[in-house]
């Protein structure tokens, strides 16, 4: 690896609220990473909870969130590069009479296995996005990411910077 660890594991969390129902929002989370010299983070782990949608009789409603390495337009997947975590809880319920069937799909949590990290940060800072749909009430998220400080050296630093950047 071209990175030390420089600290100890750090928790840092985090929570996000939309302001009207089904409006995204997005928050920035400063890291004050030393980029002087050359500081990183090592992401390795993130927990994601997400307030549940609303069960409305023959209506799909879901909440939606996702934590990224760059500004996002919108709730990330895991197939965009610079997404960190998602998470996605839905109740499916078009063409019920009832509150229809609840749906979780989990990439909320760290994957377990044989992983020395799940992500590395190079710019100063994260985002966390949240979007509901078709829900009656504003949605929330609570969550925290954990990860340690690293020291990269000048060429690695310069790599992780440059493929933050370009692929946001």
């Amino acid at each position: 690896m071209g990175f030390k660890k420089t600290s100890d594991t750090i928790a840092i969390s985090f929570a996000l609220a939309e302001l009207a129902p089904n409006t995204f929002i997005q928050d920035e989370v400063a890291l004050q990473l030393d980029v002087l010299n050359n500081e990183i983070f090592v992401v390795v782990g993130v927990d994601l909870d997400l307030a549940n949608p609303d069960a409305i009789a023959g209506v799909d409603t879901a909440t939606r969130a996702s934590v990224t390495s760059t500004s996002s337009p919108g709730v990330s997947n895991l197939g965009n590069t610079n997404c960190i975590a998602s998470a996605r809880d839905a109740i499916r319920a078009a063409g019920f009479v009832d509150g229809g069937v609840g749906f979780a799909r989990a990439a909320e949590t760290t994957p377990l296995g044989d992983v020395d990290y799940i992500s590395l940060i190079a710019t100063n800072n994260f985002f966390v996005q949240l979007l509901g749909t078709a829900n009656v009430a504003p949605k929330s998220l609570e969550g925290r990411m954990w990860g340690y400080r690293a020291r990269a050296d000048a060429s690695t630093y310069a790599a992780l910077v440059q493929s933050e950047v370009l692929s946001a």
